[in-house]
């Protein structure tokens, strides 16, 4: 589903964000990506959904090689995976109908399917009573449901996260752990970025971690029960881009 081979990511000539990454994410895993801040983390994740492209190696999103792609089949590409940002990136003068119907919308869905389709996902949430309110009025774990339904509406192949339980009480971070954990169930690969340790050392998942742009082995995070491994992975072939 995820594999990376050889990828070094610069911003600037002299330093890397990522250095020599080996990685493979089967299809259905669900893994914790951790590390202090500036370890590279937000970083890799840009590179699965196609914001940023290597500086050196291949990228693979589901057998479709991402160094390869256009600038213009990355709409597409972005169709197959939800991303819940750090920040939430919720429209502020929207609605919460109005934040999670875009998915939709862009996806040329009509009117009446995109309202029975957001009200059933806030259900999921557990947040439908605020489907007219709008994002300054709801408190960080409201918001963060949004992010996330906005994320799952379309039942994405791979959903990935960027700290998402970081300015949140301990409630809401289960609560929104079981989401993450019952979209994995339903068949969503899952990557979670986070720094905070007690997130996932009961969590019995896969866990990377990256050092300095660098993926290291540790074996007393390695908590998990996912089929791939953090290590090297060599690719037999890089497939062409498809579709």
């Amino acid at each position: 589903m995820i594999q990376m081979h050889n990828v070094f990511m610069s911003y600037q000539p002299e330093s890397s964000a990522l250095a020599d990454i080996n990685l493979k994410i089967p299809k259905g895993d669900f893994v914790f990506l951790t590390g202090q801040s500036g370890a590279g983390k937000s970083t890799l994740l840009k590179l699965i959904y196609a914001d940023l492209t290597p500086t050196r190696g291949q990228v693979l999103i589901d057998g479709v090689n991402l160094t390869r792609l256009s600038r213009s089949q990355v709409p597409l590409l972005r169709r197959s995976i939800g991303v819940v940002f750090q920040d939430y990136k919720l429209l502020p003068n929207r609605t919460v109908l109005e934040n999670v119907a875009i998915t939709l919308e862009v996806l040329g869905w009509g009117k009446r399917d995109i309202g029975k389709k957001v009200y059933h996902i806030l259900k999921r949430m557990g947040i439908e009573d605020k489907i007219n309110a709008t994002p300054l009025r709801l408190s960080g774990g409201e918001q963060q449901r949004v992010a996330l339904a906005r994320a799952l509406v379309n039942d994405p192949k791979i959903l990935v996260a960027d700290e998402p339980t970081g300015n949140l009480d301990d409630e809401n971070k289960e609560a929104i752990l079981s989401i993450f954990k019952e979209a994995n169930n339903r068949g969503t690969t899952v990557v979670v970025a986070t720094h905070d340790r007690r997130v996932i050392e009961n969590s019995h998942r896969r866990v990377i971690r990256l050092d300095k742009g660098s993926i290291v082995q540790t074996p007393d995070f390695m908590v998990g029960g996912g089929a791939g491994s953090a290590g090297a992975c060599p690719l037999e072939e890089v497939p062409d881009v498809q579709g």
